[in-house]
């Protein structure tokens, strides 16, 4: 969706969010992503707020307002949510604000341990009962090997999208960032993601799924799970790659596709 600077919010949206913050001095609008109709970054007399936000209107608000609805059930690893508004046709998550980087995921790079820090701290997150988000059921059902859908079935709290620009390093640690689309499922899946997003940076197949066998949950996984996760991973690629044929896309399609060969014979 196209982007707007903070000082064209309506008026009675920036006094609320100032009522939050102390006086607004500052906003500079935030570089990257794509699902925010504002993200910026404020100077107030509370200190720096990242505050990202969409229209009532727009067919993704469903989507943040489940960020906030779990934002209290994260670990550590993730930015704290400060507070969450909705008026005059604008939806707005404030952040507490992370002075990091994206991580690197190229081979050797140092950020790898922190990025597997974070997300072993994640393994330990039950997905929140009151909270309604997908089931990993449901996402993957028109992708899995017929048979294979309850494999994808399980209580934890998933990320899911582990590409480098949702995680910052920051103070010697990772932090996982863009909840917008928390899921509930088997554990194993998010070590299955991080894989694939590892091969995107160059780590050959089997080094990325070394990598991912380093958390118990795919470890403890049923070789037909994992197998079928695979499967699916690349099935949603290609149909990804078929309907944009950018080419980071289809490249991607390209490893997902390594990923399932290799995955049905030696997970």
């Amino acid at each position: 969706m196209s982007r707007i600077p903070f000082e064209q919010l309506p008026a009675d949206v920036r006094r609320a969010v100032a009522d939050k913050t102390g006086a607004v001095h500052q906003a500079v609008t935030a570089r990257g992503g794509m699902n925010s109709g504002i993200a910026s970054v404020l100077d107030t007399d509370s200190g720096p707020v990242f505050v990202k936000g969409i229209p009532t209107d727009h067919p993704q608000v469903g989507a943040q307002r489940r960020e906030a609805a779990v934002a209290v059930h994260l670990p550590s690893s993730c930015p704290r949510l400060l507070w969450h508004l909705e008026l005059d046709g604008w939806s707005l998550l404030g952040y507490e604000v992370i002075d990091g980087r994206h991580a690197d995921y190229a081979p050797g790079s140092p950020d790898l341990p922190h990025v597997q820090a974070a997300l072993t701290a994640l393994q330990g997150i039950t997905a929140p009962a009151d909270v309604d988000i997908k089931r990993a059921v449901d996402r993957w059902a028109e992708y899995a090997p017929p048979g294979t859908l309850q494999h994808f079935d399980g209580d934890a709290l998933l990320h899911t999208d582990f590409a480098p620009d949702n995680v910052l390093i920051a103070g010697g640690r990772a932090r996982l960032v863009d909840w917008a689309w928390p899921t509930r499922g088997a554990a194993w899946i998010d070590p299955g993601a991080l894989a694939l997003r590892l091969m995107d940076a160059g780590h050959p197949v089997e080094a990325a799924i070394e990598c991912a066998r380093r958390f118990p949950s795919w470890r403890d996984a049923a070789p037909e799970a994992l197998s079928a996760f695979g499967t699916a991973t690349a099935s949603l690629w290609r149909e990804i790659a078929e309907q944009d044929h950018t080419p980071w896309k289809r490249a991607m399609a390209e490893r997902a596709t390594t990923l399932a060969r290799v995955l049905s014979t030696n997970p």
